[in-house]
């Protein structure tokens, strides 16, 4: 067909057309052709429509895209900045190539500014609406596009849009928030990607940053490790090469309505449509709390969520200005203690783990490099302060580093690594440097050949009865475990000495398997000093177990191994000390526990789930803690969580999927229900203890083995009354929507099945954020036969120890 017919058969068709409105073909307008206020186009599936509207009270008239499914849910406005005073306005194409919007007056009140190079007679524009929400202008005659929304949004990304720049025409597409959800005209935001350094997406407020996204990292935004979760409904593309750098994301199912808004506050907000209920779920939104805002903490500082203190300076550092920081005035920063050496005998790096790195527009990148060449680039580079990973993908590969200034670190979990420069004498003391020293000075006096002789005839004797003890661990775990430690060995005499013989006045508590003392070095710095039980050979088996998995794993929420002794009988493990004792001495306390308000218990819970997915996924051996619980959390000076007592842990590989065992060892009330009945172990058994440790911490009762507690929940659940559930000495109506999420992410923990629990990345990214949760399932759970007393403890109305739960019958099994 030649481009004279298709002209003639467009020319018949504006005729019949105007001959009734009704042949107006729903998705599409012609040249010459109009749509007025109350006309609509619809996209092919009914998806989208265009057409006129008011937001909110507004009574000016825009031209905008909408979802079919929720009318008031605007995607794209035409006119934003120029309304319409009544509903007289008209849409139409021009024949240059233009859409057209004409007041009353026929004056211009838009355009899209789309004018076509083609002769007017062998041109033929049309509109079409399709079903991802695009508004396009195409040339019949060629097929080609002339102008589309997609590239010029306003506050609303939609599946199949991109945000970024062509490098090559310096064309970009970015978002602008509204100005009030009345008023769609250019607001204060806009969601940008800087693509100077390395790239990430900003959201700037007029000229300041506001938030950022972080730099993309294979997986995920550094700040958004929520998106790995969102994996199984979206296919996120980031771009970045020599002719763009953009970011998009697409639904993998297309009866997914989703949507990701810049609001009229600077807020980012994902939403997904859910079709039961027919209305938009809200499940990530950024900024959510203070860390969020842009260098909170001033440079060379980490941002972390927390009732008290947010910003603490990086190791290394210290405040600049000390009377304003302690005076919450942060925006200063903090200043380097030790200055570096430049060179790989002065200096080191310690690793920040689940971290959104810092500001990447000075940052510079080598994608072709490995992490180990990027650590030695950095290392021998005087000015370099930091590197990360640019892909962690896999082994990890490519280079990020920065030269000049660390600012807007801030924990936020995920898998994200951040190396930090600084002097190797804030790394610690270097132990065998130190015994190397000593040996020979020693060596180098003849006077003491025989106490040399006999110190290697006393060390050959703990070495003889050291490997004899090994002997519980499996040898190849054992070498493993043993490399590198460099655990400080301490002196009985230091020991007797820091806690004053192992006095009673010093004692902090007692298990089952060993006595907890308080104690001193020194230095000056209080230890928290484990003595474990010389007749118990489970207290051997501890030992061995902590000693060697706990000098292998560091995070801010385990609690730190100092040191240990092994002298004759004694084994003997030595902590930093932790000045709030244990959680179990708040929440199961009648007068303690007012002290921890609502902020403070998630918090606490947020830093149990932070150190568990670091046992589970991020640290360097997969750790299954076996025995979580309240009296296993300690808390610091700021009422940081720490997890300690690692003495049944299990080290786990994720091919085994379930260990079996025949031994139950652990803490009635926190098991599960498959580890009771066939003794089997995965990670999704540190989940279900995680989940009933929620539950206690947010109701202030116990858990006891009949697991009334969950019972208890489940039935609330059931009724929709879960605010009955929340301690009595928190005042709840300003927390019912955070009470409702965490009690749910709770019984998804607690549910009978481990295939049904979520794992701990999962849990952590529901409690940081607002993705969908399902429906619980009925946890394990037997009758309530009793109540809860004042203190949050259960009373039995009879003395059984044999409580039926459901189809199981279980004796209960005392604690440790």
């Amino acid at each position: 067909m030649n481009k004279e017919m298709i002209s003639k058969i467009s020319t018949i068709t504006l005729f019949l057309l105007s001959l009734s409105p009704f042949a107006i073909p729903i998705d599409t307008l012609l040249r010459a052709q109009n749509l007025t206020d109350g006309e609509t186009l619809v996209s092919p599936k009914s998806v989208f429509e265009l057409g006129f509207f008011s937001p909110g009270s507004s009574r000016k008239r825009f031209v905008g895209v909408w979802f079919t499914v929720s009318p008031d849910t605007v995607v794209w406005v035409a006119n934003g900045d120029y309304p319409l005073d009544n509903t007289s306005g008209t849409l139409t194409l021009n024949k240059r190539g233009s859409i057209m919007l004409y007041d009353t007056t026929g004056r211009t009140v838009w355009s899209s500014s789309s004018n076509s190079s083609s002769d007017a007679n062998n041109f033929s524009p049309i509109l079409e609406l399709n079903d991802s929400g695009n508004l396009i202008l195409k040339d019949q005659m060629s097929n080609s596009i002339i102008w589309q929304s997609f590239d010029h949004p306003t506050n609303t990304m939609l599946p199949g849009m991109k945000v970024g720049k062509n490098l090559r025409t310096g064309f970009e597409t970015s978002l602008s928030s509204w100005k009030s959800s009345d008023d769609p005209s250019e607001g204060n935001y806009r969601y940008e990607m800087d693509t100077e350094g390395v790239p990430e997406i900003i959201v700037w407020d007029h000229s300041q940053i506001f938030s950022r996204a972080g730099i993309w990292n294979g997986e995920y935004f550094s700040a958004a490790p929520q998106m790995l979760t969102y994996k199984d409904m979206f296919n996120f593309t980031f771009v970045w090469d020599q002719d763009e750098v953009s970011y998009g994301f697409e639904a993998k199912s297309n009866s997914t309505l989703a949507r990701l808004v810049l609001n009229e506050t600077g807020v980012v907000q994902r939403f997904v449509w859910d079709q039961p209920h027919q209305a938009w779920n809200l499940f990530w939104s950024k900024p959510k709390d203070e860390c969020s805002q842009f260098a909170r903490c001033g440079p060379f500082s980490i941002c972390q969520r927390t009732d008290m203190q947010a910003c603490s300076c990086l190791r290394g550092f210290e405040p600049l200005t000390p009377t304003e920081w302690y005076m919450r005035n942060t925006s200063g920063g903090c200043k380097r203690m030790v200055p570096l050496g430049c060179s790989a005998n002065s200096d080191g790096f310690y690793v920040i783990e689940g971290v959104e790195v810092p500001y990447s527009h000075i940052a510079t990148s080598d994608a072709s490099i490995s992490v180990k060449e990027c650590r030695r680039r950095c290392l021998m580079n005087c000015s370099c302060m930091a590197y990360t990973p640019l892909d962690i993908r896999g082994q990890g590969s490519g280079c990020v580093m920065w030269e000049t200034v660390l600012t807007d670190t801030k924990y936020i979990g995920g898998q994200q690594v951040l190396y930090v420069k600084v002097s190797k004498s804030e790394l610690g003391t270097n132990h065998r440097k130190w015994r190397a020293v000593i040996i020979g000075i020693i060596s180098g006096s003849i006077i003491f050949v025989l106490l040399i002789s006999s110190i290697v005839y006393l060390l050959w004797r703990k070495k003889m009865r050291y490997t004899k003890q090994g002997k519980n661990l499996e040898h190849s775990e054992r070498n493993e475990l043993f490399q590198g430690t460099d655990l400080p060995v301490f002196d009985m005499d230091m020991i007797l000495q820091a806690t004053d013989n192992f006095s009673n006045t010093n004692k902090l508590g007692e298990g089952g398997f060993a006595i907890v003392y308080k104690g001193q070095l020194p230095s000056g710095q209080e230890i928290a000093v484990k003595r474990l039980s010389r007749e118990s050979n489970q207290g051997l088996n501890e030992f061995m177990n902590e000693v060697l998995l706990v000098a292998k794993l560091q995070h801010r929420n385990l609690v730190r191994l100092v040191g240990c002794c092994i002298e004759d009988n004694e084994r003997v493990l030595i902590y930093e000390f932790m000045a709030n004792k244990s959680l179990d001495f708040y929440i199961f306390d009648a007068t303690s526990r007012a002290s921890l308000n609502w902020t403070m218990r998630l918090d606490i819970i947020i830093g149990i789930a932070r150190g568990l997915l670091y046992l589970h996924q991020d640290s360097r051996f997969n750790v299954i803690h076996m025995d979580l619980k309240a009296a296993n959390i300690l808390l610091d000076e700021q009422m940081n969580p720490k997890i300690a007592d690692f003495g049944i842990a299990r080290l786990f590989n994720r091919e085994q999927g379930v260990i079996n065992t025949k031994t139950l060892v652990g803490t009635r009330g926190y098991m599960p229900p498959e580890y009771i009945s066939e003794g089997a172990i995965s990670l999704k058994s540190d989940v279900y203890s995680f989940g009933v440790l929620l539950l206690e911490i947010i109701s202030g009762k116990k858990n006891q083995g009949n697991q009334n507690l969950l019972a208890y929940a489940w039935e609330l659940w059931e009724e929709g009354n879960i605010i009955k559930l929340l301690d009595d000495v928190i005042e709840c109506s300003a927390f019912a929507t955070e009470l409702m999420r965490y009690v749910h992410v709770g019984l998804l923990c607690v549910q009978e099945f481990p295939d049904d629990r979520p794992f701990m990345s999962s849990v952590f990214t529901m409690l940081s954020s607002d993705t969908l949760l399902q429906d619980p399932k009925k946890p394990l759970v037997g009758t309530r036969i009793g109540g809860f007393t004042s203190d949050g403890s259960f009373y039995q109305n009879d003395s059984s120890s044999v409580v039926s739960v459901d189809h199981l019958t279980i004796t209960a099994i005392e604690g440790r």
